[in-house]
């Protein structure tokens, strides 16, 4: 299928070939019929694309910090790299679209094939969404007009955050696309309406929506129709949805409100505020956040939680459905808004035009995909990719995921290796084929099924979500393949349980190699610090600091049902590195620390006597190294600074060694494992010990403090 994705990296919009995405539980899978092009959104993030690296620098400061912590902490040439590869991904562009149901995802109610419905969908011949942002088109509006419900939401959301009365005097700053759907909200309101901006044709436009209007471009003249538009008492309220850097927009609005007005924000603007301005007349202000209550929430989104009807009136759906329902009872027109159209491989003309300068208000991508042909079809077909990977020898691989790690560290490590990068999958299509074409990948598709009952691909990696891994590890097993999973193997004890089940049926008739990864004890230092330690018989004391930072609330990695918490999910690391540098069987565990605030102190006891505490902590700085790693033991000492600085104290011909650039060990560790599959040799990890570190990653997420 096609879809139009943007490079960040240069701004760059092409309209590229994808597979096509799955129907997945919670989704619907839609063919789109038309989309909108956000002029304000979309011209914005092209601009940000074109910009050089300086540009993009000084228009995000928060991310510049980020990336000097990441200087101090990784090392120039790491951060380099992750900063290219995070502007090298592609940008799916569009978030308003109308098409037919094809199919519905597992769990979805109130839909089936065939509706007629709206979503935040991309500009591509086919997407899944979240079946919370959907909603069902009434009859008798046609697709074009329909596909203005997602922008018409966001419009309607900044007009309920400001709470309008019949007959209150209203300001609308800023009259594109979101502005002029405001204005004719505000009238539905019974609201009287005064739109500011600087384009002539777009003051023409509000005033045939029963506005008056003031030219942006003279301040005093914006004031001063301000104050004669209230009657001289000032406005009730104020919406700014202008999309700009300047403060200019804020400061208008504070200045033309009355006493305790209230000021919305729905564009973008400075947010240097007056004080004085704001304290005298006692004024609100709120910024609005999208389409309205559930959006970027995702309990609501992805896990289709609805909030209760009677505690949230307007979620993001029904804010659609209200647009809808105005569209058909014709008490908004957004006829007028359609200021260009194409078809979608005019996808061009239609971009160049939104660049140009001139005029353009609501650009609709029309679409002519072939329905006859079905979805499960389309699901089926791998997105072909140039250039076969010839010459290569070993294992023929399959990788499921592709996510950042994925794109930018164990893709390009297996490549290294020289094995065969046959087919990649992921759930959208968008980042497998992306990664494919980058990695020299012979196809990219979205079918997990169809790569597994591929004969020729003998290995397969898993890269995908924590939650995942346990039953695509099984799954590939009972396919007979050789597997590469990222940590962690499993999530609870139940699925650790069919791992080992499945392992043990499917080395019962050819052995399996099955590596997960845990990369760190392949680091060429630690690997040095292996081989001291190797020499001293006594107990060792371990001690590791990791510098983990915070992680918000609701991220995936900290749900237990989905990334397992950060102890078995990412803290598992250390356990195994510890397990590896101590050479014998964890005998008991003890943890403290507050697990709600990613602060967790917990002691390994090994075998032969040796101790190993880690201090796993979310509350430091940024600018700290992340992972320190010091060995006590025979009157000596190793310490290991962030996997670039190795010093070593009391050790008998070694001092230090030093790298240029960080290593975990990630392309080792691949290298281990392509080698066992290639040469029949025995795993890179023994399956017990992967078996015995999951456990105790368990043992301590169920011990651990609240």
């Amino acid at each position: 299928m096609k879809q139009v994705l943007q490079n960040l990296n240069t701004g760059a919009v092409e309209l590229a070939d994808i597979p096509c995405p799955q129907v997945l539980p919670g989704r619907l899978l839609i063919r789109t019929r038309a989309s909108l092009i956000s002029s304000g959104t979309e011209r914005m993030l092209i601009d940000f694309g074109r910009a050089n690296l300086f540009e993009k620098a000084r228009q995000q400061p928060d991310k510049v910090r980020m990336v000097i912590d990441k200087i101090r902490s990784d090392g120039f040439v790491a951060t380099l790299n992750a900063v290219r590869n995070k502007l090298d991904q592609p940008l799916a562009l569009g978030y308003s679209n109308s098409g037919v149901v094809v199919a519905v995802g597992q769990g979805v109610q109130g839909f089936a094939p065939g509706d007629r419905v709206v979503s935040n969908g991309n500009h591509a011949e086919i997407v899944s969404v979240p079946a919370q942002l959907c909603c069902k088109v009434p009859h008798g509006i046609c697709d074009e007009h329909a596909a203005f419900a997602v922008v018409g939401a966001i419009a309607l959301q900044g007009v309920r955050l400001l709470e309008p009365t019949l007959g209150e005097q209203m300001v609308v700053i800023g009259l594109g696309l979101i502005g002029l759907m405001t204005v004719q909200l505000l009238r539905a309101h019974g609201c009287r309406v005064l739109g500011v901006d600087t384009d002539a044709a777009r003051l023409a436009l509000a005033r045939t929506f029963g506005a008056v209007t003031a030219d942006a471009g003279d301040e005093a003249q914006v004031l001063a129709a301000a104050e004669s538009f209230s009657h001289a008492r000032g406005v009730d309220g104020v919406i700014v949805a202008a999309s700009t850097a300047s403060q200019g927009p804020l400061r208008q609005a504070a200045r033309m409100c009355r006493m305790r007005g209230r000021i919305v924000l729905v564009g973008v603007a400075g947010l240097q505020l007056a004080r004085a301005e704001f304290y005298a007349k006692e004024l609100r202000f709120q910024v609005s956040c999208s389409y309205g209550p559930g959006r970027y929430d995702p309990a609501y989104e992805v896990g289709g939680h609805d909030y209760p009807y009677g505690l949230v009136r307007w979620t993001a759906r029904r804010n659609f459905e209200a647009v809808l329902d105005l569209l058909a009872e014709q008490r908004i027109d957004v006829s007028a808004l359609i200021s260009h159209r194409y078809r979608l491989d005019e996808y061009r003309l239609a971009y160049a035009h939104l660049q140009s300068g001139t005029a353009a208000l609501g650009i609709v991508l029309t679409y002519s995909a072939p329905e006859a042909v079905s979805v499960e079809a389309l699901a089926r077909r791998d997105c072909a990719l140039p250039g076969p990977n010839t010459g290569c020898s070993g294992p023929v691989l399959g990788v499921i995921g592709a996510g950042n790690f994925a794109g930018q560290v164990l893709v390009p490590a297996f490549r290294q290796t020289g094995a065969r990068l046959k087919t990649i999958v992921s759930a959208g299509g968008v980042s497998a084929a992306h990664v494919g074409r980058k990695n020299g990948f012979e196809s990219a598709g979205t079918d997990v099924d169809a790569l597994l009952a591929d004969w020729e691909i003998n290995a397969v990696v898993i890269a995908t979500r924590h939650d995942c891994h346990a039953a695509q590890v099984c799954a590939a097993l009972r396919a007979g393949k050789h597997v590469f999973v990222e940590k962690p193997l499993a999530l609870d004890r139940a699925q650790l349980a069919a791992v080992r089940t499945a392992y043990e049926q499917a080395c019962a008739s050819n052995p399996r190699i099955l590596s997960v990864g845990f990369n760190r004890r392949f680091a060429p230092q630690v690997r040095q610090m292996k081989g001291l330690l190797n020499s001293v018989a006594e107990p060792k004391n371990f001690i590791v600091t990791v510098n983990a930072g915070a992680v918000p609330a609701g991220h995936w990695t900290r749900d237990p049902q989905t990334g397992g918490g950060r102890i078995i999910g990412e803290a598992c690391h250390f356990i195994d590195l510890l397990r590896h540098l101590a050479g014998h069987p964890v005998q008991g565990v003890q943890i403290s620390g507050a697990a709600a605030r990613d602060i967790a102190c917990f002691t390994l006891r090994f075998a032969d006597g040796s101790l190993g505490t880690v201090h796993y902590l979310g509350n430091g700085h940024r600018g700290f190294p992340k992972e320190r790693i010091e060995v006590f033991c025979a009157g000596r000492v190793l310490q290991l600074d962030n996997f670039r600085r190795l010093v070593g104290w009391g050790w008998p011909g070694f001092r230090n060694m030093r790298l240029w650039r960080q290593d975990k060990g990630h392309t080792a560790c691949i290298q281990a494992f392509v080698e066992a599959v290639r040469d029949g040799t025995h795993a890179p990890v023994p399956f017990d010990e992967l078996f015995e570190i999951t456990q105790i990653s368990f043992d301590l997420a169920e011990s651990s403090p609240p």
